[in-house]
């Protein structure tokens, strides 16, 4: 249950009658009404604030009465998806007593009153914030702590108060901007929420009301609404050739009464029909998928948009797009390999597998580097000290292309990376006039050169900037580690990073001399005799599972990790004449479980319930080496694959229908929680 209280205290433009008649704070409170809030409380001072706080069961928003916004300003704020706690930000200049903030990456780093930020400020506080459950015990500090006028241990007292602590309990200043200072020096984790095509001012006399309300009026709601369900910033093929018709689609979705998820799952199927129609092969079944697959990529963006335009937001929906978004590609790729086998190339399925393990590999990269990132903007003080190094040039050099929004450099910056759009791209234009063979050779070609480029440049600036991220989380999870490798001893001086390449190795070198075999006509069951060597050289990365991750590369020891245990299951697989395709469907049921790792650790959701039954990537590996050297890896691969598939399942319903029911019934087992916005 989500309270709304409007706070008064130390805002004169709280009485003010609107154009209507009614005042200021009467409109906000009947606003949030229409948001969706059931009960609106108000507050005369912050300790009235305070005894609602500590009363409340579930988030609380807190605003100000100098606030003019469209209505559904407050609802995207109510709504936000990107974190439990959030607060509006605008692009206004700050009155007195108003605060103003410094934001990193979306987050509020810093707040104070303005001239305390030394002009590093990026915007100011907007009046409204919405406080989730977590931090309500902080909101309630805050605000004991502006009523005293004392500073809160280990931080600045004017920081808090928005004023020198002799001002005391009167400080002068709206209630709500002293509440946020206070609230942001706890170190509370918040979000910045942007006001964007619609209407949102702080007014203090009669004449900022009258503009105010004038601008309000001046924009079409709902037509807003419908532009901002589109990302402000996307990549070049979904700019210019999706969004510029896409939300006509998400128009008549939310009309038709489609929810996301039903959206996403046309899209699967689209994707799905295009996979069979590559495997098919033929000039009119390949251009038939072709522009069915670009169809699917449109639907994939609309589901997003339909969440965003409805604010249809839920932790299920963020999970299952994530999900269905790699299971669509990974499809395409089992059809492209299909159909290139089916033409006459012998290792069409090859290039399949080869393909789902580099952009797995490269996603696991992508989740951690943002997490990073992420953790880097909470901790400003670890960055940005450099003096002139390399690190400092690249970060500056990004943030210049990046604010260039538009030109050469900035297209060039986010295609070079070869995001979902341009894959999704590249393979219906390569498939429609070349067929499978080229596609998938041109998704490898791309994807390497991808890879190479954002893995040296990330490289570089993650040894600048030293954070490290893994000790932030529960690392055995994220690692995947089994129980065989809770019980190796820790090898510390070399670091769980160096291990897990080194681990890497044997497997590599495993599928290279199988390979070799194979391409010279030999058998590549000769070499069964080198599969346990290279799981004991695999086994070498459980030396680091109790190691502290906390070295300045270490984020990429999830990456290293599933490169290592894939290429150990594809040389299985070759050596112990598993077919191709089996190869091929193990591997995916692992980028489903590993996927769903990350979708968790980016929704913020606990383990997956069943995650104990996985084996970890060391027991996975050691079975499928003892089916390699005893002969029967097709076998094995293929009972292995399906009882991870049954788990998968398992836990995907528990975790979404079962623990969800039982906690609504009141048994107290904890459901989903925030969730950022899908795509």
């Amino acid at each position: 249950m989500t309270v709304a209280i409007v706070l008064a205290a130390g805002t004169p433009a709280a009485g003010q009658p609107t154009a209507a008649g009614d005042a200021l704070a009467d409109r906000l409170a009947e606003q949030w009404h229409r948001v969706g809030v059931t009960h609106v409380r108000r507050a005369a001072n912050l300790t009235e604030l305070a005894t609602l706080v500590d009363a409340a069961t579930g988030p609380v928003i807190v605003s100000g009465t100098d606030l003019v916004a469209h209505t559904a300003v407050l609802r995207h704020l109510a709504t936000s998806p990107v974190g439990p706690t959030v607060a509006l930000v605008l692009t206004d200049p700050p009155a007195p007593g108003q605060a103003v903030v410094r934001e990193e990456r979306g987050q509020v780093v810093d707040a104070g009153p303005d001239g305390r930020l030394d002009g590093g400020q990026t915007g100011v506080f907007g009046g409204a914030l919405r406080v989730g459950r977590d931090d309500l015990p902080a909101l309630a500090a805050a605000a004991r702590a502006a009523v005293a006028g004392t500073p809160i241990a280990g931080t600045d007292p004017a920081a808090v108060a928005g004023t020198p602590p002799a001002a005391g309990p009167e400080a002068a200043g709206s209630a709500v901007d002293r509440l946020f200072t206070g609230l942001t020096a706890l170190g509370t984790l918040t979000f910045a929420h942007r006001v964007r095509l619609l209407v949102a001012h702080r007014v203090a006399d009669p004449a900022g009301l009258a503009a105010a309300e004038a601008a309000v009026a001046a924009v079409d709601e709902d037509r807003a609404e419908l532009r901002l369900s589109v990302k402000e910033k996307d990549d070049f093929f979904t700019t210019f050739f999706v969004s510029t018709w896409s939300p006509y689609v998400t128009k008549a979705s939310a009309k038709l009464g489609l929810t996301p998820t039903g959206v996403t799952a046309i899209s699967v199927l689209f994707a799905a029909v295009a996979a069979v129609l590559f495997g098919v092969g033929g000039r009119p079944a390949l251009v038939t998928g072709a522009v069915l697959l670009y169809l699917g990529f449109v639907l994939d963006c609309v589901d997003g948009q339909l969440a965003r335009y409805t604010r249809h937001f839920s932790a299920w929906g963020g999970w299952l797009d994530t999900m269905a978004d790699r299971a669509k590609e990974y499809l395409v790729y089992a059809g492209l390999g299909y159909g290139a086998t089916a033409a006459g190339f012998r290792y069409g399925w090859a290039l399949a597998v080869a393909a789902m393990t580099l952009q797995t590999v490269r996603h696991m990269t992508d989740t951690w580097y943002g997490v990073l990132h992420d953790e880097a903007a909470r901790r400003p003080k670890a960055v940005g000290g450099g003096g002139g190094g390399i690190g400092d040039r690249l970060n500056a050099a990004s943030t210049r292309v990046q604010a260039d929004t538009g030109s050469l450099s900035y297209w060039l910056k986010r295609t070079v990376v070869f995001p979902i759009g341009e894959r999704w791209a590249l393979i219906a234009l390569t498939v429609a006039l070349f067929g499978p063979l080229v596609s998938l050779v041109a998704v490898l070609t791309w994807g390497v050169l991808a890879f190479a480029y954002t893995g040296a440049l990330r490289t570089l600036r993650a040894r600048w900037m030293w954070v490290p991220v893994l000790d932030t989380v529960d690392a055995t999870l994220h690692r995947d580690d089994g129980p065989i490798a809770a019980r190796f001893p820790v090898l510390r001086p070399m670091g769980p990073l160096t291990l897990a390449v080194l681990g890497a190795l044997g497997p590599a070198a495993l599928l290279v001399a199988a390979g070799l075999r194979v391409r010279a006509g030999d058998e590549a069951g000769g070499l069964a005799w080198a599969v346990p060597v290279a799981l004991l050289v695999l086994l070498v990365a459980a030396l680091g599972a109790g190691a502290a991750h906390n070295g300045p590369l270490d984020w990429l020891v999830p990456a290293a990790l599933r490169a290592g245990e894939y290429l150990f299951a594809i040389a299985a697989g070759v050596v112990g004449g598993a077919p191709a395709w089996v190869v091929f469907g193990y591997v995916f049921v692992l980028t489903l479980h590993h996927y769903d790792l990350t979708a968790r650790l980016e929704k913020r959701q606990a383990a997956p319930p069943l995650h104990f039954a996985t084996l970890g990537w060391e027991g996975r590996s050691a079975v499928l080496a003892v089916a390699a050297f005893a002969g029967f890896a097709g076998i094995a691969m293929a009972t292995l694959g399906a009882y991870l598939l049954v788990v998968f399942v398992g836990s995907v319903v528990l975790a979404w229908v079962v623990l969800p029911a039982r906690a609504r019934r009141g048994v107290g087992v904890p459901a989903g929680g925030e969730v950022r916005q899908p795509g």
